[in-house]
């Protein structure tokens, strides 16, 4: 991929934007001068050799991939020409058809990276309009594998889904250690005793599911033929409604992926 490619990311100055292109220019996927990013109210003290600025129509006329990174809430009222140059949305909900006609273009994918893409771990799963061409899609692939690992995926019903899954980022393993750590302190653990102890068998989790890439089920089958104490903490977490928790957790976040795009 060439470092000529000029990228401009609306919302650069927002977590997840400037974690994409902290990600972007630490793999020399472009050179810093070929990066625009826009902010609202205040230039963020980074990416000094970059094009900052407030006025994203002018980001989009020096770029020749505009990626969108700003809040659904904050989409519906902007306008911005982007001449058939390719556009990649990580808003979630919003369709292609709709950010096509919006923005003036027939190239446009809809990604969903979560805020992993910070330490280079997102995943990141795609899906690009009938417009897009094989060149198009070796740029969407090459901006997200600088934040992890990508997909392609076949609907726009999987992107929704996969927004409550992926999308969530550290989130539910956050929910589950924050759970985890309150019943460590309420068990009468110093809190940051409890604190080091969860977050190390969340993190530690991560890197071995990682390097080994066993099914979690084959792991969690493991525990459970030991038959200790981790095998009776499973299953009474089962027995309270845990799978059940987190596929009506799953659901709702569906249909609040749907809803946004129907809103537009």
């Amino acid at each position: 991929m060439s470092v000529s490619l000029r990228i401009g990311i609306i919302g650069g100055g927002g977590w997840l934007g400037g974690a994409i292109a902290s990600s972007i220019l630490d793999s020399g996927l472009v050179d810093p001068r070929n990066l625009s990013l826009s902010y609202r109210s205040w230039q963020p003290d980074r990416f000094p050799y970059s094009f900052w600025t407030t006025d994203s129509q002018e980001l989009a006329d020096r770029s020749d991939v505009i990626l969108l990174s700003i809040r659904p809430d904050d989409w519906y009222p902007f306008a911005l020409d982007a001449s058939d140059k390719l556009v990649i949305s990580v808003m979630a909900g919003i369709r292609l058809g709709v950010l096509s006609e919006r923005h003036r273009t027939g190239r446009v994918v809809r990604a969903l990276p979560n805020a992993a893409a910070e330490v280079g771990k997102s995943y990141t799963p795609w899906i690009g309009s009938n417009d897009i061409t094989s060149d198009d899609r070796a740029v969407v692939r090459a901006i997200f594998e600088t934040c992890g690992s990508e997909d392609e995926v076949a609907s726009e019903s999987d992107i929704d889904y996969l927004t409550g899954l992926s999308g969530s980022g550290p989130a539910f393993p956050a929910l589950l250690a924050a759970a985890m750590m309150r019943d460590a302190v309420a068990s009468g653990l110093p809190a940051e005793v409890a604190r080091r102890a969860v977050n190390t068998v969340i993190s530690g989790a991560g890197r071995l599911l990682e390097r080994r890439n066993d099914c979690p089920d084959d792991v969690v089958q493991t525990f459970l033929d030991y038959r200790g104490t981790t095998a009776v903490a499973i299953e009474g977490m089962r027995a309270s409604g845990f799978d059940a928790a987190v596929a009506n957790g799953l659901s709702a976040a569906f249909k609040k992926s749907v809803s946004i795009g129907d809103a537009s």
